[in-house]
């Protein structure tokens, strides 16, 4: 948790002279002031970050995770995808999270869609880190979560808070936050979540957004505030209502542009 665990680490950026905050370690002085851009290469990786916006392809990466090693793109294949990150393994918030998604897990199989978490820790840690989740929600977690100790996917992702980037820690590195990344079969991004660390995700509403998104694409349609599967979805303003009434068979007008009917 960022903000909430990590950020008690020593720092000392507004004095004459910074020291790193590592006891029984001799003192490295820096210069006081850090220009936004410094602590930008201190916090991440020299290279630019993708423009990750809707309909974009996700990045594709390798990385260590516990069920091996991942190839991103090959390991969800013609599936669906979600990403979703998480600051740190042994926080509370998060262990909650990631117990409320194993216990899910069927339900995401069932549409189709691969997990991935990812904590920002080694693999030794989220092994031990495991247990606790599978003990603490009765569940037993299978999908695999990425080790992103440096960041570096997190990084490919913007899954970082500005608060970080402007007090990193004191490996000069940025926490990360609460993402959730919904990815098509096609790769491209279809739905973006930020949490700030205080505040846990609603799995039941990741589901929610899956089976929208593939009721849209399947049917041509759209889905109202709240939709749930088996609710009436709304006829798109491309559609004219004598092409929808040959497609769908009742329409409900409530204005030309609100059209209701059945899938």
């Amino acid at each position: 948790m960022a903000s909430l665990f990590y950020r008690a680490a020593p720092r000392a950026l507004n004095t004459g002279l910074r020291a790193a905050a590592r006891p029984n370690c001799s003192a490295v002085r820096r210069p006081a002031v850090l220009t936004p851009l410094l602590r930008r290469s201190l916090a991440t990786p020299a290279a630019e970050q993708p423009r990750l916006r809707l309909g974009s392809t996700a990045p594709n990466f390798k990385a260590k995770t516990t069920k091996g090693d991942m190839d991103f793109h090959e390991y969800l294949g013609d599936s669906w995808g979600i990403l979703f990150s998480h600051p740190a393994d042994f926080t509370p918030v998060c262990t909650t999270e990631l117990g409320a998604f194993s216990k899910m897990a069927d339900e995401f199989a069932a549409r189709g869609v691969k997990m991935v978490g990812l904590s920002a820790n080694d693999l030794s840690s989220h092994d031990a880190w495991i247990k606790d989740i599978n003990e603490l929600s009765d569940t037993n977690l299978q999908f695999p979560i990425i080790a992103d100790a440096d960041r570096k996917v997190a990084w490919l992702y913007d899954m970082i808070d500005q608060q970080d980037l402007d007090n990193i820690d004191q490996k000069g590195i940025a926490f990360t936050i609460r993402s959730v990344f919904v990815i098509d079969p096609a790769k491209k991004i279809r739905l973006t979540m930020m949490y700030p660390a205080s505040t846990g995700r609603n799995a039941a509403e990741v589901l929610r957004v899956i089976d929208s998104l593939q009721t849209g694409d399947k049917k041509g349609v759209t889905t109202p505030i709240d939709w749930l599967p088996g609710d009436d979805v709304i006829v798109p303003p491309s559609v004219s209502t004598e092409d929808a009434k040959k497609k769908f068979g009742e329409v409900r007008e409530l204005k030309p542009y609100l059209r209701y009917t059945k899938v």
